[in-house]
């Protein structure tokens, strides 16, 4: 996520990553290439002239900025040599290295190769890495003989022993800078937790697995291509009213209150406002699973609520953390970053404890 600022700053200018001379260099050319009306042999200025060199610029920006994308695709030096690389469109989101941490690691601000895949389980998660990637910034040298058959192991099982029927859907998309999302398999009927990237693929062996009665979205951020994945499982979404905007203005749910809300007999829905005003969890109480969207996560240094891209109130969110501590569950799911499994209900306790205490003293 530290990445993500620093992405959507640089949004607007296609060249911000590149090395200072090659901006330069461009900025120069295109100062250079600026042009006056011509005259006719009359003084009137000769607009067929201006015409042919409007087009000639804009060809020449054409030519410039698609030169500009080819060298943000191509490898970063901070990768170790081999098949594997990824380019400099890297936004930081963390994805390939929770997925594939043997393979990849975090160089400046971005992710690199720091060692090639050495056995076909690690090619295995390189590639479910790959396809992962919500700005596509991972390749190969030559294309994945054996990439068809990777797409069909998503959605992948998080711990078939412990949580059965819990599934990570990869595919993950820049429209909700780089979130996860998952499936729950339900006798009561599937739910998609926050959407991933819209791929017939995953559609497809999504259908395999029963499909989606509900799609769940926690807050909104992370809805990227609801309406699509909608429309192609009619699936009932879910959303709470207070976090609807235009995009997702036709939910067919929209929750009111504080709740809590039941989505079958062990799923309830948890409203934990602060990211948002209208951020909600998802709680499958046999599995003791917490689906917490933005609302709590863990990163390098322990449990954290990314307190810089809170978009609503710190104090109410940390209030909202408090609320957990009342809940039975020994996995946290999150949105962005890493997973966490608690050996148990009294671990995941005194943790969150010591966390709130620690941001208390800091507030």
């Amino acid at each position: 996520m530290e990445g993500l600022a620093r992405h959507a700053a640089s949004a607007t200018s296609p060249i911000s990553h590149l090395p200072n001379f090659f901006s330069s260099s461009v900025q120069k050319s295109l100062t250079a290439f600026s042009f006056r009306p011509s005259k006719s042999p009359s003084g009137v200025s000769s607009s067929v002239t201006v015409v042919k060199a409007a087009a000639q610029s804009q060809s020449y920006s054409e030519s410039a900025t698609s030169s500009t994308a080819s060298l943000m695709r191509q490898r970063r030096p901070q990768n170790v040599g081999g098949e594997f690389f990824v380019d400099h469109t890297c936004i930081d989101c963390d994805t390939c290295r929770w997925m594939a941490p043997e393979i990849y690691t975090r160089v400046g601000d971005m992710s690199a190769v720091s060692k090639q895949p050495s056995c076909e389980e690690e090619r295995l998660k390189a590639l479910q890495a790959l396809l992962s990637c919500p700005t596509s910034s991972i390749h190969t040298e030559k294309p994945a003989r054996d990439i068809l058959e990777v797409q069909k192991t998503f959605p992948i099982p998080i711990n078939e022993q412990r949580i059965p029927g819990v599934y990570h859907c990869g595919y993950h998309s820049e429209k909700s800078y780089g979130a996860a999302s998952y499936l729950i398999v339900h006798p009561e009927g599937n739910i998609l937790v926050d959407s991933p990237r819209y791929t017939e693929r995953l559609a497809r062996n999504i259908e395999m697995m029963g499909g989606a009665r509900y799609m769940f979205l926690t807050h909104r951020d992370d809805v990227a291509d609801q309406d699509k994945w909608s429309k192609r499982l009619s699936c009932h979404r879910i959303l709470h009213s207070q976090d609807v905007d235009s995009s997702t203005a036709d939910v067919e749910t929209k929750l009111e209150g504080s709740g809590p809300w039941n989505l079958g007999d062990d799923i309830k829905l948890i409203h934990t406002p602060g990211h948002t005003a209208g951020s909600v969890c998802l709680f499958h109480e046999s599995l003791k699973v917490l689906f917490t969207g933005d609302h709590l996560t863990m990163d390098e240094s322990g449990l954290s609520i990314m307190d810089g891209y809170n978009w609503f109130s710190v104090p109410m969110q940390l209030n909202s953390v408090r609320v957990l501590l009342g809940l039975d569950f020994e996995w946290i799911l999150p949105g962005h970053r890493r997973r966490v499994e608690f050996k148990n209900v009294e671990e995941k306790n005194l943790i969150l404890e010591t966390f709130i205490a620690s941001k208390m003293q800091k507030a």
